[in-house]
């Protein structure tokens, strides 16, 4: 079952450092520079970025919950087989 986050939570929850948030407009700068021959300002590279980590957000939390929870069931599923395994043959 999957909740449905708001606008305001996801933004709590992926925090860029200045670090990271520079490098990522950095990139998003040059892959405009590269594919679309144009040069973009602080302001709409702030913006894309936003719009990625608004829209990408989600998504990605959600699958590394359905990520973690397949990890989970196959790690019990095992423990499982161990656990029948220690039974003993009855006469």
């Amino acid at each position: 079952m999957r909740r449905e986050n708001t606008r305001e939570s996801l933004t709590t929850c992926i925090q860029l450092t200045p670090e990271q948030k520079e490098e990522f407009m950095e990139e998003i700068a040059a892959s405009y520079q590269d594919v679309r021959g144009e040069k973009i300002g602080i302001i709409h590279q702030q913006q894309i970025l936003d719009m990625f980590l608004e829209r990408l957000a989600p998504l990605v939390y959600n699958k590394a919950l359905d990520d973690a929870q397949k990890w989970y069931r196959q790690q019990q599923d095992n423990l499982d087989s161990e656990y029948f395994m220690l039974y003993r043959e009855v006469r």
